[in-house]
């Protein structure tokens, strides 16, 4: 399986920015931030930040936010979104590498990963990583395709649930590049998560159980 450079993203900008706001993965936003706690007063990092929306949901609330991408037009994106976005949190958002984090040990009270942790040919450095950075007694929370999600599956969900257009395009769209990269079970996942010395993890599933939130403790 091959690891994915920065350059393949910088076109798709538009297509993930769209993305994160759709309806269905909005809301999935809303839920995973609700299970990451309070960010008051809390140093929040966002591995694969894209073009920033999931860290917007903590704007004015946490200490710091600080967002990496492997994209450096995803970067650029997730700046300027913040620029106009009139808040006193402080901000900063990096060009970097999921398997090599550019932060000392125990920076961050919490780390997130929405979709990106699955297209990593070893998920297990990325999660590693997070971890590094993530304070004792800190909180991980991922979202991930669990082992039910396929396009077929996919295009059935956003049928049930009169998704059109982009809506459906961008979950079937998930759907198969899950397939060629990495989907979970909660069991698996769990082992993953405990053999890199995480501990209390707990699954949420989302999306009809096509995907599920992770969190877990340092």
């Amino acid at each position: 399986m091959r690891k994915m450079d920065g350059a393949e993203f910088d076109s798709l900008v538009s297509f993930f920015d769209g993305m994160a706001r759709t309806n269905w993965l909005s809301k999935v936003h809303d839920q995973l931030k609700e299970m990451s706690g309070t960010w008051r007063s809390k140093e929040i990092l966002d591995v694969g930040c894209g073009t920033g929306r999931l860290l917007t949901r903590g704007l004015n609330e946490a200490d710091r936010i600080v967002g990496v991408d492997l994209s450096e037009e995803m970067i650029t994106a997730a700046k300027e979104l913040f620029q106009t976005s009139n808040t006193d949190t402080k901000n900063d958002f990096i060009v970097g590498d999921a398997y090599h984090l550019p932060f000392e040990d125990e920076t961050f009270d919490c780390a997130l990963s929405t979709c990106v942790m699955f297209l990593l040919p070893e998920p297990e450095k990325g999660i590693t990583e997070m971890l590094r950075v993530t304070k004792k007694s800190g909180t991980i929370v991922m979202l991930n395709p669990s082992e039910t999600m396929n396009p077929e599956r996919a295009s059935s969900y956003a049928d049930r649930n009169q998704m059109t257009g982009f809506e459906k395009e961008t979950l079937v769209k998930w759907s198969n590049v899950s397939t060629r990269r990495h989907r979970y079970s909660e069991q698996s996942l769990s082992s993953v998560l405990t053999k890199l010395g995480a501990k209390k993890v707990t699954h949420q599933p989302v999306v009809g159980g096509l995907a599920m939130i992770t969190v877990a403790q340092k």
